[in-house]
This record gives C-alpha cells, sequence and structure tokens, in this order.
C-alpha cells in the first residue's frame, strides 16, 4: 500500500514557475497604518542594534554597552505599539468555545461585554502609564546618559493607539452584530 505525503515535493520546473508567478503579483500596502510602520522601524533599529552587539562582541572582541540597553527600549516599545496591530485586526488569542453553545442574544450580551471590558481596561492601563511618566519621567539611561522618558513616551503611544483601536473594534462589532468570538468563520475565510 503506497503512503502518500501531505506535502508532495516541487520539480525544479513548478518551482521555477512559481517564482515567475511571485513576480507579477503586485504588493497591496493598504491595510498598513501609520503605526503598523513605526512598530517596523522600531524592529529594523533593533535588528541593527542586536546585530551591532552581537558584532562588536565577538568580531571584535569589545562589546559596545550601549547596545544592550537600546536593543531592550527597542522590544518593549516594539511589544506595546505592535499590539494595536494585533488588536486592529483582532488577532489576539480568544477563546471562542462558549459561544458556540450559548443562545445567541446570551452570546452577543457577553461579547460586548467583553469588548467593553477590553477598553476600560486598557483605557485604565494608558491613564496608569501616563502617571507612571509623570512619576519616573526625569530618570536617565544607565548607559547613555538619555532620558528615559523616551520609551515611556513610546509606550504611551502604545497603549493610546490601542485603546482607539479598541474602540474601534468595540464600534465595528456593534455596528455588525457580531464579533470574532461569536463567529469565528466569518473572520478566517472559512465562512461560505
Amino acid at each position: 500500500m503506497e503512503q502518500t505525503l501531505p506535502h508532495a515535493a516541487a520539480s525544479v520546473e513548478e518551482l521555477a514557475h512559481s517564482f515567475d508567478e511571485a513576480d507579477h503579483h503586485t504588493a497591496d500596502l493598504s491595510d498598513y497604518r501609520f503605526d503598523d510602520w513605526i512598530t517596523l522601524g522600531v524592529f529594523w533599529m533593533m535588528v541593527v542594534l542586536v546585530f551591532l552587539q552581537f558584532f562588536t562582541r565577538y568580531a571584535l572582541n569589545d562589546s559596545l554597552a550601549w547596545t544592550e540597553e537600546l536593543a531592550t527600549n527597542c522590544l518593549i516599545a516594539l511589544v506595546f505599539i505592535g499590539a494595536a496591530t494585533c488588536i486592529r485586526k483582532d488577532r489576539h488569542i480568544q477563546v471562542d468555545l462558549l459561544y458556540r453553545y450559548l443562545p445567541v442574544s446570551v452570546s452577543r450580551g457577553l461579547a460586548t461585554l467583553v469588548d467593553l471590558i477590553r477598553l476600560v481596561f486598557l483605557a485604565y492601563l494608558t491613564y496608569l502609564v501616563w502617571k507612571y511618566i509623570e512619576l519616573v519621567g526625569d530618570e536617565q539611561m544607565t548607559t547613555l546618559r538619555w532620558p528615559k522618558n523616551i520609551i515611556y513616551w513610546l509606550t504611551l503611544f502604545g497603549f493610546s493607539m490601542m485603546v482607539i483601536r479598541a474602540g474601534q473594534i468595540t464600534w465595528r462589532n456593534a455596528k455588525l452584530g457580531f464579533s470574532a468570538l461569536e463567529k469565528p468563520q466569518a473572520y478566517d475565510g472559512s465562512e461560505a
């Protein structure tokens, strides 16, 4: 009995043809927003810093200490600004099992409550970051003696964008009458 593999091996001609097809596709950047581009810029800045740190430490045997601190701060900014993209695309982890077994009206009410709790929670976290900036905004980084509030302001920007995106998702779900929790198939392309 012959066993079939889940992915058949491609011939050289098929592989070459796939590259030809890829050349004819146009790039669609319309789904990206300004905060996505900021996230991309911070990501590449972090990549350069980590490479510089690696190169100076292992190739030159003389590490630049400031690259580690800046790369860490870039990672912090990347996480919080990038989280806004995840909220905008409704891609955070969600457990939708319960919604399959609830009546539609209860499911709709619970999904709305989840949207509102998320919005209030993120707004409160944004307020806390603002208060934190007021408290320790004058501290300096260890190696560069730059103000730490640079990273705090980027974090505040990330949380502010999360609040805006969560508000947009809450409004969209209210307008549609369902959310990804209630009808995940409407969001993953499996709905016919």
